[in-house]
C-alpha cells in the first residue's frame, strides 16, 4: 500500500461540531412525544431527558480516555480490537457497513427528500432526492478531510440556530406556562421505574451518535486533547438543546398536548407563526437530515478504511487519495451503499434489525475501558484523560446498555434475532477473509 499519511487538520472545534453533529437529528423534532407516552408529567419528562444526557456523558468520559490512550484511525473499531480480539472489531465494522451505518443513512436521506419536496415544490421521487443528497456529500468528503469538516459545521451550526430560533420564538412569544405539579403521576412504584425506564430507550437513541467522532481521530492535530474535550463539549451542548426543546414543548402544548402530537415542533411553530412557521421547522429539519447525513460521510469510513489495513477488507479501501489524503474509495463505498439501500426501499426494515445490536457493541466498548487499563495499552501518563467516577460510572454505562438490549429483545424478539443472525453471518467472512489473505497471491490486483 502506498504510504500516503493522513492531513492531521481538525482541532477542538471541529471535534465538538462533528460530536454534536453525530447527535442531532431530526428526532430531536419529533421524538418528545414518544417520551411523553410513556411519563406524563413535566417533572418526570424533563428528567428522564436528563438522565438520558447523563447516560450519554458517562460514555463521552469513556470514549475520552480510550482516545487519549488510543490516539489513531478507527475509533471504536480500534478500541475493540486493542481490547479483545480482531474478529470482534471485524464484527462490528461488518454491521456498520451493511446494515448501521447505511441503513441509517439511507432512512435518513429518504426523511430529507421528503421534507426537501414539501418545502420546494418539486416533483421529483424521494429516492431520487435522496440519491442525489447522498452522492453529492459523498463528491464533497472525497475532497478532503477540511472540505467534509467544513461542511459539516455548516449544516451543524444552522441546526443550532434553527432550534435556538424555536426555543427563543416559544419562550417569548409562545403561550402557555409550565405547571412543576404534580411530580409524579402515580405513586412510586414497579410501574413508575418501569415506565421511566421505557423512556429512557428513545431518549438513549435521541443521545446516540457522539461515538462516531472517534472514527477521525487520526485526523486530528492533538488526537487525545482535541477528541476529548470535543466529545464533553459536544456532548454539553446537546444536553442544552435537547432540554430547551422539550421545556418549550411541554410550556406550550403540555404533558398531555405533547404527548398527543406526533410533530410537536411543528405544533409549536405553527402556534406562533401559524402556516409559515410550519414552513420554517420543515426547514428545520430538511438542514438537520442533510447535516447528519454529512456527519456520516465524513466518519464512517474511516473504520472501513483500518478494517482494510488490518487485512480484513478489500485493499484499495484501504488506501489514502495522494491529493487528498481521505480514503477516497471507502467513501464512495458507502455513498453508493447507501444510495442502494435508499432506492430499495428497505431502510426502515434494516434499522430495526440492528437496535441490539448497537448498543451490544456499546457496552462491549466500554467496557474495554477495564481491559485496556488493566493491559496498559496504548498511551499512558500525563495527557491521558481519566473518567470520572471510573469504575462505578462505567459500570453504571455498561449496565445501561444491557438494560438497552433486553428490552429491545423483549420488546421485538424477532427483529433482534435478524440482527443478531447479521452479526453471526460475518464470524465465517472473517476467516475465510484471514484465510484467503494468507493464501498464495489472496491480494488484491
Amino acid at each position: 500500500m502506498a504510504e500516503v499519511r493522513p492531513k492531521r487538520a481538525l482541532g477542538v472545534f471541529d471535534a465538538t461540531m462533528i460530536v454534536m453533529g453525530g447527535i442531532v437529528g431530526s428526532g430531536i423534532f419529533i421524538n418528545p412525544y414518544v417520551v411523553a407516552l410513556h411519563v406524563h408529567t413535566p417533572v418526570l419528562i424533563l428528567g428522564a431527558w436528563l438522565m438520558g444526557g447523563g447516560l450519554a456523558m458517562m460514555g463521552a468520559f469513556i470514549w475520552a480516555e480510550l482516545a487519549t490512550r488510543l490516539p489513531d484511525f478507527g475509533g471504536q473499531y480500534m478500541y475493540l480490537r486493542e481490547a479483545y480480539h480482531p474478529l470482534v472489531a471485524f464484527l462490528y465494522g461488518w454491521v456498520l457497513l451493511l446494515v448501521t451505518q447505511t441503513g441509517g443513512m439511507a432512512a435518513v436521506a429518504i426523511t430529507f427528500a421528503r421534507y426537501f419536496r414539501e418545502i420546494s415544490g418539486l416533483d421529483f421521487s424521494d429516492g431520487a432526492i435522496a440519491a442525489a443528497a447522498l452522492l453529492g456529500l459523498t463528491a464533497i468528503n472525497c475532497l478532503g478531510v477540511r472540505a467534509g469538516s467544513n461542511a459539516q459545521t455548516v449544516l451543524m451550526l444552522l441546526r443550532a440556530g434553527a432550534i435556538a430560533v424555536m426555543v427563543l420564538l416559544g419562550l417569548f412569544l409562545g403561550g402557555g406556562e409550565l405547571h412543576w405539579s404534580p411530580v409524579l403521576d402515580q405513586p412510586v412504584s414497579f410501574g413508575l421505574i418501569a415506565a421511566i425506564g421505557a423512556a429512557i430507550v428513545p431518549i438513549a437513541f435521541a443521545y446516540g451518535g457522539w461515538q462516531t467522532a472517534s472514527f477521525i481521530t487520526g485526523e486530528m492535530r492533538n488526537p487525545g486533547r482535541d477528541l476529548s474535550r470535543g466529545l464533553v463539549l459536544g456532548v454539553t451542548g446537546v444536553v442544552v438543546l435537547y432540554l430547551s426543546v422539550n421545556f418549550v414543548c411541554l410550556k406550550m402544548l403540555g404533558a398531555q398536548g405533547l404527548a398527543a402530537t406526533k410533530t410537536p415542533a411543528t405544533a409549536v411553530m405553527r402556534a406562533i407563526l401559524g402556516d409559515r412557521g410550519a414552513w420554517w421547522i420543515a426547514i428545520g429539519i430538511a438542514t438537520s437530515t442533510l447535516g447528519f447525513l454529512s456527519q456520516g460521510i465524513l466518519t464512517a469510513p474511516r473504520v472501513y478504511y483500518t478494517m482494510a489495513r488490518d487485512g480484513l477488507f478489500f485493499e484499495s479501501v484501504g488506501r489514502l487519495s495522494p491529493k487528498s489524503g481521505v480514503p477516497v474509495v471507502a467513501i464512495v463505498l458507502q455513498g453508493v451503499m447507501a444510495t442502494l439501500i435508499a432506492l430499495s426501499g428497505r431502510y426502515e426494515q434494516i434499522l430495526n434489525y440492528v437496535v441490539s445490536v448497537d448498543f451490544i457493541s456499546f457496552g462491549l466498548t466500554a467496557a474495554a475501558l477495564f481491559v485496556v487499563r488493566a493491559k496498559r495499552r496504548g498511551l499512558t501518563g500525563e495527557g491521558v484523560f481519566h473518567t470520572p467516577g471510573h469504575p462505578w460510572t462505567t459500570s453504571v454505562f455498561v449496565l445501561a446498555c444491557a438494560g438497552i438490549v433486553a428490552s429491545t429483545v423483549s420488546s421485538s424478539p424477532e427483529n433482534s434475532l435478524v440482527g443478531l443472525s447479521i452479526l453471526a453471518g460475518g464470524i465465517p467472512v472473517y476467516f475465510y477473509w484471514g484465510r484467503w489473505k494468507r493464501r498464495p497471491g489472496g491480494k488484491e490486483a
